[in-house]
């Protein structure tokens, strides 16, 4: 059963129809988000429902899109382990450190929650042919998503993506298309073929369902964390769905009666070469400038603007949270770290929030006994 009532602009609060297929806001083209009719909701979700719920993230069904069962398109997502960082605790100096480890998600990444959730959606809405832009993992995720759904996907990725993440979404019958530039270059592409009827652009934000598979990070890191909530949540920043996502989440759990108003603060972490959320949040604007020149090993960050950055932004001042940024070099050492100190095959991006926590606990921005979730939003084996 899913107690979804309708679709609310992020910006200016239009009511939008959530049975329709639906991209950005008709009167300010600013990212739509899903609203559950809770108080109905209330009645059957409690913390009992959830903790014995499938091993997926449809453990969460009733607060998610999707209205008739056949429609779900699943491989496994989400229930991802939370670990105890020992021996990065114990090098840092922060007993309290866990670290949500999404490396074990179809295709690698956290990707795969958006898609599932978004893809799911779209095909109960009679979507066959999807497209979307990528820095590389939400590629390969809408590929292997698409097969499972019998559906068509056009992936358009960056020239220079890892060659390996080309190979995985071609190998699950992907059409990939290589464009010159960056991630806002192949957005374009895609685009302009949405805007000819010819696909379903399911891009960050640019469809409401994917920040819904992302929101059950939320979800899971305070039910693993014995529903309380953490006092420090670090997230590697792209896009940003997962931070706007899991910030609705910790709402309506309030609303749901099944935790209090507490918050973590949220940290946002991008690289040094691309940091349009860091600059933005020190300049005190509500939405981000485009960053010129982005440039990062850490692929999944190089995004010079997000479409909900006024979003992230809200997430973080709200929270009372911070953006930092990252050298390349603390990037590679956290990805060494990672691997040595904690057994964890690290994408760039999951080593670039575990740069963060050092910077801010070096800084004093994270006290000794506050407990800490960083996340490893990925895999490091799609780059090879």
């Amino acid at each position: 059963m899913s107690f979804l009532s309708h679709l609310a602009c992020g910006k200016c609060g239009l009511r939008h129809e959530a049975d329709e297929r639906q991209n950005l806001c008709s009167a300010c083209a600013k990212p739509l988000l899903a609203v559950y009719d809770v108080e109905a909701a209330k009645e059957r979700v409690t913390k009992k429902l959830w903790e014995k719920g499938r091993d997926d993230l449809w453990r969460f069904v009733d607060m998610l899109p999707v209205r008739r069962a056949r429609f779900i398109t699943s491989l496994g997502e989400g229930m991802t382990p939370l670990l105890e960082g020992k021996r990065l605790a114990e090098e840092l100096g922060l007993p309290h450190l866990l670290i949500k480890d999404e490396g074990g998600n179809p295709t690698g990444s956290f990707k795969a929650r958006g898609m599932a959730a978004a893809v799911s959606k779209a095909r109960e809405l009679g979507v066959s042919r999807f497209a979307v832009p990528s820095a590389g993992n939400a590629g390969a995720a809408l590929a292997a998503y698409a097969a499972r759904a019998g559906a068509e996907a056009d992936v358009y990725l960056p020239a220079d993506t890892p060659a390996g993440i080309a190979r995985e979404c071609e190998a699950f019958g992907a059409s990939v298309h290589l464009v010159k530039g960056l991630i806002t270059d192949a957005a374009k592409e895609v685009q302009a073929r949405a805007d000819a009827g010819e696909v379903f652009d399911i891009s960050t934000l640019r469809e409401p369902y994917r920040a819904e598979g992302k929101k059950t990070l939320g979800y899971e890191i305070v039910m693993q964390n014995g529903w309380h909530m953490p006092d420090v949540v670090v997230y590697p920043t792209g896009g940003g769905t997962g931070i706007v996502g899991m910030w609705k989440a910790f709402d309506e759990m309030e609303q749901l009666g099944l935790v209090g108003p507490e918050r973590p603060r949220m940290v946002s972490v991008q690289a040094e070469g691309c940091a349009p959320i860091v600059r933005a949040l020190a300049e005190g604007k509500e939405e981000a400038t485009t960053w010129e020149d982005a440039k990062t090993g850490a692929w999944g960050l190089r995004v010079p603007r997000a479409i909900g950055d006024f979003l992230i932004l809200r997430a973080l001042r709200e929270s009372e949270g911070a953006a930092i940024a990252v050298s390349e070099r603390a990037i590679a050492d956290a990805q060494r770290d990672m691997a040595r100190l904690a057994g964890l095959d690290a994408s760039p991006e999951g080593a670039a929030a575990l740069a963060g926590v050092r910077a801010l606990a070096d800084e004093g921005g994270i006290e000794r006994g506050e407990t800490v979730v960083a996340f490893n939003t990925g895999a490091a084996w799609p780059y090879r």
